[in-house]
């Protein structure tokens, strides 16, 4: 009787029927995709602002005291670390989550007789490290951590080849100052040696880097006598943002509790990770380039704060678009509902008649809504980040959730109505 009952309002309101199907599915699509992005975003961002360079860099010891105490610049230091404590990066816990690292030494030299600053580092390097019978392997480099850089005149310094570190790039104001461009020689005068190289590319970066000349790493240990030692390492990592757990470890891990500790080294926070580097190179001090992993976590939690009022404001307009469908269903229908009421069918079981025609309604509403959160979540993620979104199972339960809930409280008025239907009232008024 009920599935017939059912059937029949189908049939005679398919129109109404559809509109209620239409409201749930947008709702539902909406939220799909907004809570996906959410749960998708953190990363999304995080690789995004990868592209503005290294989040961690990683010092010698003795040096980050001194610069506290004295605020000196790097260029003023001269302490190094050795570069085969490099590949120590990739044996720590979250090493997975380090996309790009490369190590530095820097100082001033004679460019044609000029003063400048020169810096060796790696730049589409093939690193390989080996310890304890395990073989390590990563392309790394500048060319991923200064991927901002414009390359003006020639191209990007190639460490595959052969003679790379017979090359240099200069930046855009020191190659106007000097006169020089792609192809040009110019003879650089370090502490240890005298060497000409050829220009390969001149950059424009937007900074002070624009008045520096870079080399591979080898060419510039040469020149500053530096064989087999590195002034920094530039790290650029995967975090998480930070919240009160990793603002309490940052001042002090020993203030921690066990649970605390444990917790705080398992997730990807930038402190946890500094820490590890610090565990697996006892002589170096890690920080946090605080501009950008501060950034990391203020623009998460915007873009999460603006997905989640997306998702209210869509759920509280279905909900008003099924309370005013439904409501009005009831009133064309009153005279039927009046007619069951007169043979002796109760309250109860006229409310569950009509909500079991909304929740059907609503059900088909979800199916479809779902996979329109879907085509909606991968086209903000291609057009936003030019990547997919990946599609969490829960998320398709908490939509389920919140749509039943929507639907019942989008219900309550014609329930209202229903209960205060009085038949001899609605039948003899001819409604």
């Amino acid at each position: 009787m009920l599935l017939r009952m059912v059937k029949g309002t189908f049939i005679r309101q398919w129109k109404k029927m559809l509109m209620i199907a239409l409201t749930v599915a947008l709702g539902a699509s909406i939220a799909t995709a907004m809570i996906n992005v959410m749960l998708d975003v953190g990363d999304k961002i995080n690789e995004e602002l990868k592209t503005y360079g290294s989040n961690i860099t990683v010092i010698p010891q003795s040096e980050a005291v001194i610069s506290k105490l004295y605020d000196l610049d790097d260029d003023e230091q001269a302490d190094y670390l050795k570069e085969e404590k490099v590949g120590e990066l990739l044996t720590i816990f979250w090493a997975n989550n380090i996309t790009d690292f490369a190590p530095e030494v820097s100082s001033m030299v004679q460019v044609n007789g000029t003063e400048v600053q020169l810096t060796g580092s790696w730049f589409n390097h093939h690193f390989e490290f080996v310890k304890k019978g395990s073989t390590y392997t990563r392309d790394t480099g500048l060319i991923n951590l200064r991927s901002w850089w414009d390359i003006t005149d020639g191209q990007w310094m190639n460490e595959q080849q052969l003679d790379s570190d017979s090359y240099v790039m200069v930046g855009c104001e020191l190659a106007k100052s000097l006169g020089i461009s792609s192809g040009s020689k110019v003879r650089i005068s370090g502490s240890a040696a005298e060497e000409e190289f050829t220009v390969i590319g001149v950059y424009e970066s937007g900074d002070e880097e624009d008045q520096c000349i870079y080399a591979v790493l080898s060419a510039a240990q040469r020149l500053t006598g530096t064989e087999g030692q590195i002034k920094k390492i530039e790290v650029s990592a995967i975090t998480s943002p930070e919240d009160e757990l990793a603002v309490k470890a940052a001042r002090n891990p020993s203030l921690l509790s066990g649970d605390e500790y444990d917790l705080w080294y398992c997730t990807a926070y930038v402190s946890s990770i500094c820490y590890q580097i610090q565990e697996a190179i006892p002589e170096a001090s890690a920080s946090a380039v605080r501009q950008i992993a501060d950034s990391e976590g203020k623009i998460l939690e915007k873009t999460e704060l603006l997905m989640t009022l997306i998702t209210i404001l869509s759920l509280i307009g279905a909900t008003l678009g099924i309370s005013n469908l439904v409501t009005s269903s009831v009133m064309e229908r009153s005279s039927e509902l009046a007619l069951l009421k007169a043979v002796g069918a109760k309250n109860g079981q006229i409310t569950s008649l009509v909500l079991t025609e909304i929740l059907i309604t609503a059900v088909i509403g979800t199916g479809a809504g779902y996979f329109m959160g879907y085509g909606f979540a991968q086209v903000i993620g291609r057009t936003v980040f030019s990547s997919s979104i990946e599609m969490s199972g829960m998320v398709a339960f908490v939509v389920v959730v919140m749509i039943i809930a929507v639907t019942f409280i989008g219900s309550l008025p014609a329930i209202n109505m229903i209960l205060r239907l009085r038949p001899q009232e609605v039948l003899h008024g001819g409604h």
